[in-house]
């Protein structure tokens, strides 16, 4: 599948055989096969072009990835802690990517509607836990 998301259109089998072939030997019959397979299972679709098929991806790559996580997170019985876990994996650049994600999802009337998650700072509220705690003495 990587193969076919990365040329972006349709391609035969001798296009991808020759791809691969840069990196290591493969025999046209194997190519042939796995697409073939590939095309049984759904996630290619093909056209006949001459005497070939021309593959196209049914879904994207982002697709697919979202497909595998729902269905391992669906599997879960304890799909908060799920969760948690996958988060607690995640890089910084990643879960700034999943903060882009969500905000994408909620919309912009989201955002404008949502309330803050920490209250506004104000003169009757402390700066931090050591001035909370000078105050406490007063």
């Amino acid at each position: 599948m990587t193969r076919v998301w990365n040329w972006n259109r349709p391609v035969t089998v001798r296009e991808v055989l020759e791809d691969l072939q840069q990196e290591r030997s493969i025999a046209y019959t194997t190519v042939m096969t796995v697409l073939d397979n590939l095309h049984q299972k759904g996630w290619v679709r093909r056209e006949a072009e001459g005497r070939a098929y021309r593959y196209e991806a049914v879904s994207t790559r982002a697709a697919y990835a979202a497909a595998l996580m729902n269905e391992a997170w669906s599997q879960s019985d304890n799909q908060a802690a799920a969760l948690v876990a996958f988060f607690g994996m995640m890089s910084p650049k990643q879960r700034e990517a999943l903060t882009d994600a969500v905000r994408m999802v909620q919309g912009p009337e989201a955002s404008e509607t949502a309330e803050p998650s920490e209250p506004p700072k104000t003169s009757e509220t402390p700066e931090s836990p050591d001035e909370a705690a000078g105050d406490a003495g007063r």
